[in-house]
């Protein structure tokens, strides 16, 4: 299965955060790309520090919760705080979202997205079509990738977010 998920840092070495993040991916299966990093202003709840944000293309044979098992598991590492005084959308060091599946590797019909809704984890990601910090990275990597809820390509969707500003940094290997 391919998987696309979003990784963020605003707190501490974000960049070593980011690489963390990566490597920790790599434990579920194979990274087969990613998107350029972009600095963001926050969110939701602004009074905090900017976001490097990137988009990554994982190839995995595992299910998408035991994927999000993992995912928690690297944000657990990095420091983030994920017990009952944690604040949703606050500061954090590792942000590890999933964001679009598709049964079938790309190119792909829009037949082959996967949707999945638990309490836990809902795909694609509820708010994917709302963020910049988000679908600028992942039109960067898949272009052509289409939202299965709206029927648009990430760059269409990209479009009606341009308000956000973000700032394109680079590869994170160059960082």
């Amino acid at each position: 299965m391919d998987v696309y998920l979003g990784l963020g840092s605003n707190l501490g070495d974000r960049v070593a955060h980011l690489r963390a993040g990566i490597a920790a991916l790599g434990e579920a299966g194979t990274v087969r790309a990613q998107s350029p990093v972009y600095e963001s202003a926050p969110m939701y709840i602004t009074d905090q520090p900017a976001f490097l944000n990137m988009a990554v293309l994982l190839e995995t044979a595992l299910t998408l919760p035991a994927l999000l098992a993992i995912c928690k598991e690297a944000e657990q590492r990095a420091g983030r705080d994920q017990g009952p005084g944690a604040v949703r959308n606050g500061p954090r060091p590792l942000d590890c979202d999933i964001l679009l599946a598709l049964a079938a590797p790309r190119p792909a019909a829009p037949t082959a997205a996967i949707r999945l809704a638990t309490p836990a984890l809902t795909v694609p990601h509820p708010r994917l079509h709302e963020r910049a910090f988000v679908l600028l990275p992942l039109c960067d990597l898949a272009p052509t990738l289409i939202d299965p809820r709206f029927g648009m390509t990430i760059c269409e969707l990209a479009r009606g977010v341009q308000d956000q500003a973000l700032q394109k940094l680079g590869d994170l290997a160059d960082l």
